[in-house]
């Protein structure tokens, strides 16, 4: 029997993306492991990117003694559900972290982050479950980010910043610093657009577009 096994679930973008900077993890780790893609897709394994890829199903029966899943879904509710069903399964989450990201001081992250590329975390951080920060993305001091939230490539998150569950920041998205006092706040399942400075805290379940952030008006 095989001790550990690992696998990126999604064989879209994102687990293509992420697949090098897991490779490359297990190798600094002085790690010898296969790592597969799971694709709910397949009836059949295939090989990707020269990883075999097969269902989930599939992998669940493979013989290992440990078995560790990053969720590489960029919808965060499907990564919740996803999350359920590998705890559930006894599966446990993994963290995938590329060498070049810089973490600070007292900086707490909950289980299965994909931190991509030239990724920064400041000081004074908590992060949720299966937070996706894409390259160059930052998060200053003194934030608190739910669970499955996920940014983009080049977001800008500033100090004194609360991201509450399943907010979706889009590419260089700026959020304004907050203060101690009165931190600005990214509501449950918000969408902030692609290039949005936001100025202002933004309620629950509103998408937000634009240089200030307002609103996106539903047309008809």
């Amino acid at each position: 029997m095989t001790n550990t096994v690992y696998a990126i679930y999604g064989a879209s973008g994102c687990g293509r993306s992420l697949m090098p900077v897991a490779r490359e993890q297990l190798q600094r780790e002085g790690l010898k492991a296969e790592i597969y893609f799971i694709d709910d897709s397949l009836e059949q394994p295939k090989e990707i990117n020269g990883h075999t890829a097969l269902n989930y199903a599939a992998f669940k029966v493979l013989e290992a003694q440990n078995k560790f899943v990053q969720i590489a879904i960029a919808n965060s509710h499907i990564r919740q559900k996803l999350a359920q069903q590998l705890e559930q399964d006894g599966i446990q989450l993994w963290q995938v972290k590329a060498s070049n990201v810089v973490i600070m001081d007292q900086v707490e992250i909950g289980a299965g982050a994909a931190l991509s590329p030239f990724v920064t975390l400041t000081s004074n951080i908590k992060i949720g479950k299966c937070f996706h920060a894409n390259l160059y993305s930052y998060v200053e001091h003194d934030c608190i980010i739910g669970d499955f939230v996920t940014f983009a490539p080049g977001v800008k998150c500033n100090g004194n910043i609360i991201i509450e569950d399943h907010a979706y920041i889009g590419t260089g998205a700026v959020i304004k610093q907050g203060t101690p006092d009165k931190p600005l706040i990214i509501g449950q399942g918000s969408v902030i657009g692609m290039g949005a400075v936001v100025t202002k805290s933004v309620p629950a379940g509103i998408t937000v577009v634009g240089n200030p952030a307002r609103p996106l008006r539903k047309e008809g």
